[in-house]
């Protein structure tokens, strides 16, 4: 991990807003072209991608009550309990974000503002490594708090099936349709559909680089989550934090993959010196400690600061996905974070905790999008539509204001409606 001083921290700045994966014309091409050839051919289509790049051959692409029901006894009873406790928090916590319609009502005018869910959702579930039920369970359940009725998840087929830790969460999240199809093709089927892929109105989840560049195309036509960038890991540490914690912490976001960022900035040089001799003590014993020691490489980063203040400024600037505020008084700190995607408190509260299990979201703005989004939640899934009504005395009240701005902005049919309503 590189130390960057304070004059460097522009350096640092710059490495990570680049890190971001370039999609090359050719990619951007091959989606268009898959996309284009599913809104015209529809389950032909799918069925040829699926054979080329799957190298399976689909009777049908939805998976049957059986093939579930084989699939989930082979899920260990203890991870069954851990999913339906990890599930009880993720609703717990969404529960809280839901939002109700609202009206006014005063002197002859009345105002307000429909919440409505959406009606259907697609859920993108990654066929490889990356199927993580934890990743059903926060998609799903924020969309089933918001009241969407439909919920299709997409999956690339695999011969010895999908993950059936999957298929449980998906159980766990009332989710009935799973649906064989992955890539951008099944993104396309989402945004379009075909004969046998209802289309959707918005469609989440992680993929692949052909997995994001299709949601970036076909997003209007429908709605989708965000282009996930690589991730990352931001620690704030004073000389009292534990470097075997921080140093566990910066690996934990490492290992997912050789672009992810994992950052300490600290107060203490004892304390980054430490870290780093924890980290070569720890990542002998990791499965994963090649694509580790990538990611470190490349994009870890030990940052020394003078003061704490100093150290959150510098975070609002990087507006990490995860902050770690891992210092003797964490809530003090949090009234300064601005921008940061979830935000970890304390030496107990670990980044994994809120991965898996506590209740917040991890589908988190990536890549310094934290300074204009938010995660994943049951706004995600809701609509507003606002209602106007005047009656005739109220309108009177006011026509003649509206009249001379609709002038003003040389729209005489604007200001013809209510002068018509004015005789």
């Amino acid at each position: 991990m590189r130390i960057y001083k304070k004059n460097e921290v522009d350096q640092l700045l710059k490495l990570l807003s680049d890190r971001a994966e370039s999609i090359s014309p050719e990619i951007m091409n091959t989606v268009a072209d898959v996309i284009a050839n599913v809104r015209k051919n529809g389950d032909q289509a799918l069925r040829e991608y699926t054979e080329k790049f799957d190298k399976v051959k689909l009777d049908s692409f939805e998976i049957s009550e059986d093939e579930k029901n084989c699939l989930i006894k082979k899920v260990p009873q203890s991870l069954r309990e851990t999913i339906d406790e990890a599930a009880e928090n993720i609703y717990n916590f969404h529960k809280k974000q839901l939002q109700n319609s609202w009206m006014m009502n005063d002197d002859g005018k009345v105002m307000g503002q429909l919440v409505r869910p959406l009606e259907k959702v697609g859920l993108y579930v990654p066929g490889g490594t990356a199927a993580y039920p934890s990743s059903v369970l926060m998609n799903a359940i924020p969309a089933q708090v918001a009241g969407v009725k439909s919920i299709t998840i997409v999956t690339p087929p695999k011969r010895e099936g999908i993950n059936p830790a999957v298929v449980y969460a998906a159980k766990k999240a009332g989710i009935t349709k799973i649906v064989s199809v992955g890539g951008a093709q099944a993104v396309a089927a989402l945004a379009y559909g075909t004969e046998s892929i209802e289309r959707v109105d918005k469609i989440v989840g992680p993929g692949n680089i052909f997995v994001a560049m299709a949601k970036k195309l076909v997003f209007g036509a429908v709605d989708i989550d965000m282009i996930a960038g690589p991730s990352e890991v931001l620690v704030i540490a004073d000389d009292r934090a534990n470097p075997a914690y921080v140093a566990a912490d910066l690996m934990s976001q490492a290992e997912h993959d050789p672009m992810a960022a994992s950052i300490l900035i600290t107060t203490s040089e004892s304390l980054a010196e430490k870290v780093v001799e924890e980290i070569e003590a720890q990542k002998s014993q990791l499965e994963r400690n090649q694509i580790i020691d990538q990611s470190l490489n490349h994009y870890g980063a030990i940052v020394l600061v003078e003061n704490l203040n100093d150290a959150v400024e510098l975070s609002n600037r990087i507006a990490p996905e995860h902050l770690e505020l891992s210092v003797a008084n964490p809530f003090e700190l949090l009234s300064l974070v601005k921008n940061a995607g979830s935000i970890f408190l304390g030496d107990n509260a670990p980044e994994p905790l809120g991965d898996y299990f506590a209740g917040p979201n991890h589908v988190l703005p990536t890549n310094g999008t934290a300074r204009f989004s938010s995660a994943l939640g049951v706004d995600s899934f809701i609509k507003k539509s606002s209602y106007l009504y005047y009656n005739e005395a109220a309108l009177k009240k006011v026509g003649e204001k509206v009249i001379a701005f609709a002038q003003a902005e040389g729209l005489g049919a604007h200001a013809n409606s209510i002068a018509q309503r004015l005789k």
